[in-house]
């Protein structure tokens, strides 16, 4: 069966169709970007990732974000893992090679490598890691109008079946649950944990809002986001207290303030969950207090690309 073909009109992003992208140590266009089919991505999602933005000619966070890499690929005892300092050159080496040096979004994975044969064992991996890095044009999704969703039937993992501290590429019950905020139409689910408290987004960690305490959940079922740990530095270092806790479904209805945090929307009101209009149904005023800190942490820290550079 030939390979599906599309065009720049059918992107996002038009910009996109002519990416180069780093696969296994070399930068290839988009249309050869190709792993093995005995890769472990492949056979079992087998990886670990990260997403970071670039600012202004900076990457922003990035040393946050490979610390969580490498503990993660330790946590599933990959073998041949390249070193740090591989990493960051190709990350900055991609990000050079197309000209982003800002408004653009990395999705860095690392994989267990390919196999000799299908199967799940580890022993089955004898050439060492993959490294992908896909660099591409992509602004920050939701924007100022804010979010609406709407509770999953779907569990966040606990580290009782997957431990959300290993960032992994096994997405499948986000997935289900992203599925049903399409299916109603909303931006994205909420998902509880197994006991039925607030765990996080099918794609982001979230913030509650009450009479000007900002809680969030304990980081066992959510992910313990990189952006989440740094709101949670910004409120701590402005003077907002911060509570880290068990918050029910009902607390978040009748919450001043909700908002999410990751790399890839940065901070984002949620005006409406589960047909509740949150708060005045806009942006409130702490958000758009921590989402401006954050603003002006991302335009003055990160990695340089060598700005001056750019032809």
């Amino acid at each position: 069966m030939p390979t599906r073909s599309y065009g720049p009109d059918d992107l996002p992003d038009p910009r996109n169709a002519d990416i180069l992208i780093h696969v296994d140590g070399r930068l290839v266009p988009r249309e050869e970007a190709r792993i093995s089919v005995f890769d472990s991505a492949v056979q079992g999602g087998d990886s670990v990732w990260e997403g970071l933005r670039v600012y202004d000619g900076k990457v922003f966070a990035l040393d946050r974000h490979l610390d969580r890499l490498f503990a993660s690929a330790k946590a599933l005892r990959f073998d041949g893992v390249p070193s740090r300092d591989e990493v960051k050159s190709a990350v900055l080496d991609t990000l050079r090679a197309n000209g982003m040096y800002d408004g653009a979004h990395v999705r860095l994975t690392l994989t267990r490598g390919p196999k000799v044969t299908s199967g799940m064992s580890p022993a089955h991996n004898k050439a060492g890691c993959c490294l992908i890095v896909l660099a591409e044009w992509k602004p920050p999704v939701f924007g100022d109008g804010g979010m609406r969703l709407i509770t999953s039937s779907v569990r966040r993992s606990s580290p009782a079946t997957l431990d959300s501290k290993i960032h992994h590429n096994n997405l499948l019950n986000n997935i289900l649950a992203k599925i049903e905020a399409d299916v109603a139409g909303v931006d994205d689910a909420l998902m509880l944990d197994v006991h039925g408290f607030v765990a996080e987004t099918n794609a982001t960690n979230i913030f509650v809002i009450r009479d000007g305490t900002l809680l969030t959940p304990y980081a066992d079922a959510c992910t313990p986001g990189i952006t989440r740990g740094i709101v949670i530095e910004l409120a701590r270092g402005s003077g907002v207290e911060v509570i880290e806790r068990n918050i029910s479904l009902s607390e978040v209805y009748s919450a001043d303030e909700v908002f999410t945090s990751g790399t890839m929307g940065e901070l984002v009101p949620v005006i409406e969950v589960d047909g509740r209009i949150i708060g005045d149904n806009a942006m409130g005023p702490l958000t758009r207090k921590l989402r401006d800190l954050h603003h002006g942490l991302t335009r003055t820290e990160g990695e340089s690309l060598g700005k001056d550079d750019e032809s």
